[in-house]
């Protein structure tokens, strides 16, 4: 199964437009307003299509003081601000690889005692492993600098989330 799989939009049950790079940092920081240590979020969209950019949001408004970058090479990288993040990139990632060999699994553990907020790019392979987690797609907005953030939540987008991704999707 190829990790570079992104999913349509249709699947996603909420969305939430935004205006370039500054947009897309103000929606992660509003996500730091809802996000726990326990929760997983997985971020799905093509390459340049701001992922990187709404985790950065996110991280700085959590506290995070480094520099926060794409793992694409390095595959994880940890950060500590409010609380321990860690920012997984599987682009890379060969179909075959077993993600054991890249410490996922050790992840998981913290992810369910809660002692780490789990962020990961191009995450089709992670998402079976996770019972529960909340999912985020780009996609174009139909003018160079907007996106479409589309949200849903495995089983189910928590109320706090939904609040933040206000139009029903396809109203988007």
């Amino acid at each position: 199964m190829d990790s570079r799989i992104i999913p349509e939009p249709a699947g996603f049950a909420r969305c939430r437009l935004t205006h370039g790079p500054a947009g897309t940092r103000a929606l992660g920081r509003d996500l730091a307003g809802v996000v726990r240590p326990g929760d997983a979020v997985l971020v799905y969209g093509e390459l340049g299509a701001g992922k990187t950019c709404l985790i950065q949001g996110l991280c700085a408004t959590l506290g995070v003081k480094e520099a926060v970058l794409s793992p694409s090479f390095t595959l994880i990288n940890r950060y500590q601000g409010r609380w321990t993040i860690d920012h997984l990139d599987f682009y890379r990632v060969a179909p075959e690889h077993d993600l054991h060999d890249i410490g996922v699994l050790e992840l998981l553990d913290e992810l369910a005692d809660r002692r780490t907020v789990l962020l990961a790019e191009w995450p089709h392979r992670l998402a079976p492993l996770l019972a529960r987690r909340v999912e985020l797609l780009a996609a174009g907005g139909g003018q160079p600098d907007q996106r479409r953030w589309y949200a849903r939540g495995v089983p189910e987008l928590p109320a706090a989330w939904a609040v933040l991704f206000p139009e029903a999707n396809p109203a988007c």
